[in-house]
């Protein structure tokens, strides 16, 4: 049986309604290169009985988005600058990841995804990283082609002897599409990689049952072509193969 993996959707209004959605780049990675069952979760936020979910899928992914997690679940005031927001979305994933982790439901977090998983667990967030003195501008190129906004230009340093580099290697490249990042990091993950302006670029939950990764970048984009997002994905589709062979 071709196992599942679930992804909170992103709510979005489109022609005067809301939708619940999922871009397609994401489901394509999971499907040609993970080589599992994508299926998406209405952003629900309580309505979502996650126990039971997580007892009916194999493993969990957070994508990356247009809307950042609102500032009241790490501590701050909102501010339009950092809009767009998406709190149903929130109210859905937060908890999730929480109950995914405890229960050892593989899960790989990417963008959004990974200042999700810090704030979940108590962590926060760095909400204009560019304006910040010393930090490089991480947003995606202002053009309107798709291949230039998630061109590979950034060098990245995994943590020695951590994760990241057992499956990425010591030094590899990635693409860079953000303007928040992980601040203060929360104490149930682990640094494993790194820019070279120090900003965090992935991490991992340290007492988690199963895989449970969170990178800054985009690997979805090229998992096909590129052998540093294909990897990722293989590594994540496995992980949760070993959940469904227990």
């Amino acid at each position: 049986m071709q196992p599942i993996v679930a992804i909170v959707a992103d709510t979005r209004e489109f022609d005067n309604e809301d939708w619940h959605c999922v871009p397609d780049q994401y489901m394509t990675a999971l499907t040609k290169v993970a080589n599992v069952l994508p299926i998406f979760i209405p952003a629900l936020g309580s309505f979502v009985d996650h126990d039971a979910l997580l007892d009916r899928v194999d493993g969990v992914m957070m994508t990356g988005s247009k809307a950042n997690v609102h500032p009241s679940y790490y501590g701050q005031e909102p501010d339009e600058r950092f809009e767009p927001y998406d709190l149903r979305r929130d109210e859905t994933s937060l908890p999730l990841i929480q109950a995914a982790v405890e229960k050892g439901v593989p899960i790989l977090a990417l963008c959004r995804g990974i200042q999700e998983l810090n704030v979940a667990f108590g962590g926060t967030i760095r909400p204009m990283i560019h304006e910040e003195k010393g930090s490089l501008d991480h947003r995606a190129a202002d053009v309107l082609d798709r291949d230039k906004q998630f061109e590979i230009n950034q060098d990245v340093t995994a943590t020695k002897g951590g994760c990241i580099e057992e499956i990425l290697g010591p030094e590899f490249r990635t693409n860079s599409l953000h303007s928040q990042a992980i601040a203060h990091i929360s104490p149930r993950l682990v640094v494993e990689a790194t820019a070279s302006d120090g900003t965090i670029e992935a991490v991992s939950v340290k007492d988690a049952k199963a895989f449970a990764v969170g990178v800054q970048w985009h690997p979805e984009y090229w998992s096909e072509t590129d052998s540093t997002s294909r990897k990722l994905f293989e590594t994540f589709g496995n992980a949760v193969r070993q959940r469904v062979l227990g």
